[in-house]
């Protein structure tokens, strides 16, 4: 397949235009030296600039016609037409085996396990469990020693190392197991908020094999689960306009729950889109 190139200066331009949209109030904030204990996440934690949204790529093994100057763009190789070029898959897992070799696994077994729902986004509570100051410079809705009750009357059942990395030292031997960096691709899981959420990760990774749209798409998701992520945590965000959802009760617990399988639902068209624009969706797992 090929775009012309008014075809695919058309959908640059359309997804420029989405991009700036969606990064317009962080890039606002930014320019006031303003932080937002909500949404900075997706730009410090992922540390993705705005401008690496904005670049639009066709996805791989999609030519563009007349497109010389990307002939030089990392992962792009000269196309069948004069002028053109192509987003190579062969090349980047040339150059990246390991990582396009993790991508893939990550990917493919996430998609492959059921998801886990019985979490109540207990990770953020077990990130401030006894400690002696706050990751976040914000209140406490519960106070501390009411944070800590909460942790102390529930089983942590984290899955997703690099929350369970956060813990504080009291509460990793609360977790149900001890999670390793090693052991990340056999545990993780589509219920996992954050395994959602890295799915945007995964889409930049892979730079230009995934196709501008999907990347924005995946940029959305990563955003919806954020919020339901601190709405669950036991911060007071009253200030920033985030209304609680109180998981320390039973309607709070159904109300995550609920919002969480929906994630799930969303996450798991995304990851095989993810896959299928890469490579297709039916080469084995590594």
């Amino acid at each position: 397949m090929s775009l012309t190139r008014s075809e695919w200066r058309e959908r640059e331009q359309a997804h420029q235009e989405r991009a700036d949209s969606l990064t317009a109030a962080h890039r606002d904030r930014a320019r006031r030296g303003e932080k937002h204990p909500v949404w900075d996440f997706l730009f410090t934690y992922y540390s993705y600039k705005p401008s690496r949204l904005r670049r639009w790529h066709p996805g791989a093994g999609i030519e563009l016609e007349d497109a010389v100057e990307r002939r030089a763009w990392r992962w792009y190789s000269p196309g069948t037409t004069d002028g053109g070029a192509v987003p190579d898959a062969q090349v980047f897992a040339d150059e990246k085996p390991e990582l396009a070799a993790l991508v893939e696994r990550m990917l493919r077994r996430t998609a492959s396990r059921p998801g886990q729902f019985g979490c109540f986004g207990l990770h953020e509570w077990a990130m401030v469990y006894r400690a002696d100051e706050l990751r976040h410079p914000v209140p406490l809705r519960l106070g501390q020693d009411g944070t800590d009750r909460v942790v102390e009357s529930h089983e942590l059942r984290c899955t997703h190392f690099d929350a369970f990395r956060f813990f504080t030292p009291e509460a990793v031997p609360r977790n149900r197991r001890a999670l390793s960096r090693d052991d990340q691709p056999l545990l993780e899981q589509p219920g996992c908020l954050h395994a959602g959420m890295d799915l945007y990760k995964w889409a930049l990774k892979l730079g230009p094999l995934v196709p501008g749209e999907l990347l924005l798409d995946a940029f959305e998701f990563a955003r919806d689960i954020r919020l339901l992520d601190m709405q669950a945590a036991p911060y007071d965000l009253a200030a920033w306009g985030v209304e609680p959802v109180a998981i320390e009760s039973v309607e709070g617990k159904a109300e995550y729950v609920r919002r969480q399988r929906a994630f799930a639902d969303r996450g798991a068209a995304l990851r095989w889109r993810l896959l299928d624009s890469w490579l297709g969706a039916t080469a084995p797992v590594s």
